[in-house]
């Protein structure tokens, strides 16, 4: 809590290392299962323990079901959350907002949130946000967001978990991020151009430029400022505790780190994802399929005893076509063992398996390459399948990442001078989501509404359904379920203009026949 930050510079580094080792301790309970996770399912991703560069990683796998798994979960995920080039969240009006200004509001919300979402389309968005997804597979996904160029404003960076350690506040909530990387000296200036360095690393920038160091980045929430996000960024090299950067960052969306989880347990700081929940079945799978090369290895070459006869020597034997081989009188030679085990047992193990790993990680809903493409429907009915399942985590996934994300953009995108907008707290503006996952929950809504509207309709008829209906703001309700634009919506000024229009062409109507009614009157009245 950053009332009580120590006032030297060597006292502060050395608070937040003792703060960083602290966390790192409580880090290291989770390490040995995210490592096993990492075997099975992703042996490309860097890992807790040490590889060396070229390593072959891929050793324990004999069965590719979580490898192929972990990969389509972030695909279905990304589809489901933030889809590629499509608007999965609106900036509209908040509650703050008077009811007369909100249409024109969110008028000029729709040409921000168009250009916002060309940005992040422009950017790396989604292959970072892929690789984070992964990393959510394990329960908690990092993504750091920062300034890019001229050309990309906005850059995005999937933080492996070995390289972060994460701490928790009083509300449960992630509010100490650690960063642990290793530079190298030489790069320092480069990094830090407006710090001073000190004498001790200035020689071993000089000295030694391509040996490594770590510097440790770290951003805490400051609980000092109470009706505002704060934040309090500080990078330390570990090796001088040399305090290389020192900043603190107000607003809504100044935090560069993003950190979501899958769900949590009580009491721990890193999230728990569904390839834990299937782990012992994908280790199975693989030492099914490892028995069965086994089996299948020895059904080919066979495995033989002998009689130990003085003459046959197993050393000089090679099987091979036309081999003789000699035995001594009334031996036996070698004789054939008929091998343990069977493999249509294992076959069976195997695909019960394979269908409880799909299952865990949501991907038993695709169906089968071979059959024909589905329909608008069928998706629509197996993301709203995917909503149900995920249950609380998507709420969690709405919270933790789809918000922030936004919040950062538009955050870096102000300060850059490129946008102009009030407030994205939800007061004065707010975040909608319109991602297919939000949209099938929307429908739930939209199907009472339509099932209320028939039955009214069914049971009292139309002028009942027309008394009872406001049918302009149903439609405009509506419209909104479905995340149609605000742009493609008349405001409530024009409706009511064309309305006004329509009853005064209603009325000139009725005057013009009641004008000729009476003329015909007249007109039989004289000829008579």
């Amino acid at each position: 809590m950053l009332q009580f930050l120590p006032d030297t510079e060597e006292k502060l580094a050395q608070s937040f290392l003792e703060k960083f080792e602290k966390a790192k301790t409580i880090r290291q309970n989770f390490e040995d299962i995210f490592d096993e996770c990492y075997d099975y399912a992703m042996p490309m991703r860097e890992q807790f323990r040490s590889k060396t560069i070229g390593e072959r990683r891929d050793e324990k796998i004999f069965d590719e079901t979580a490898v192929v798994g972990v990969q389509e979960f972030a695909s279905r995920l990304q589809q489901g959350l933030v889809p590629n080039f499509a608007r999965w969240a609106d900036l509209v009006a908040g509650s703050e907002v008077a009811l007369e200004e909100r249409d024109g509001l969110n008028n000029q919300l729709d040409d921000v949130t168009e250009y916002v979402f060309e940005i992040l389309q422009n950017s790396n968005f989604s292959q970072a946000v892929h690789e984070s997804f992964m990393d959510l597979a394990i329960g908690t996904g990092v993504l750091y967001v920062d300034e890019g160029d001229a050309i990309n404003p906005i850059s995005f960076s999937a933080i492996p978990l070995p390289h972060v350690v994460l701490d928790v506040g009083p509300n449960d909530k992630v509010d100490h991020v650690y960063r642990e990387r290793n530079v190298r000296y030489s790069d320092l200036p480069f990094l830090f151009p407006d710090t001073d360095l000190g004498q001790e690393l200035t020689n071993y920038v000089m000295t030694s430029p391509d040996a490594k160091t770590k510097i440790l980045e770290v951003v805490c929430k400051n609980y000092t400022k109470i009706n505002e996000d704060s934040f309090f960024c500080i990078v330390i090299e570990t090796k001088t505790k040399k305090i290389l950067k020192q900043e603190t960052l107000n607003g809504t969306g100044s935090n560069p780190f993003i950190c979501f989880r899958w769900i949590t347990c009580s009491g721990e700081v890193y999230g728990r994802g569904p390839l834990l929940n299937t782990l012992s079945a994908i280790k199975t799978t693989n030492l099914t399929i490892q028995y069965i090369l086994e089996n299948a290895a020895m059904s080919i070459a066979g495995i033989y005893q002998m009689d130990d006869d003085g003459v046959i020597n197993p050393d000089t034997i090679n099987l091979v076509p036309g081999t003789v081989i000699p035995k001594a009188p009334n031996s036996a030679g070698l004789q054939p063992i008929r091998q343990a085990g069977s493999m249509d047992f294992g076959n069976f193990v195997l695909s019960d398996m394979r269908t409880n790993i799909k299952k865990a990680l949501y991907n038993d809903m695709l169906g089968s390459p071979e059959r024909t493409p589905a329909s608008a429907t069928e998706i629509a009915e197996r993301m709203a399948d995917l909503s149900r399942r995920i249950g609380s985590a998507f709420g969690k996934l709405q919270a933790e990442m789809v918000q922030p994300i936004l919040q950062r953009v538009v955050y870096i995108l102000k300060k850059q001078g490129r946008i102009e907008l009030p407030t994205l707290n939800g007061s004065q503006v707010k975040i909608r989501s319109v991602s297919p996952l939000a949209q099938s929950q929307a429908n739930a809504d939209i199907t009472a509404i339509a099932r209320w509207l028939e039955l009214i309709q069914s049971q009292f008829g139309p002028q009942v359904t027309n008394l009872l209906i406001n049918a302009e703001e149903t439609a405009a309700h509506l419209a909104k379920k479905y995340g149609v634009p605000d742009s493609l919506i008349r405001d409530p000024d024009e409706r009511r203009q064309i309305i006004e229009q329509a009853q005064q062409m209603a009325q000139m109507q009725q005057q013009m026949q009641q004008a000729q009614g009476m003329q015909e009157g007249m007109t039989n009245e004289q000829a008579n």
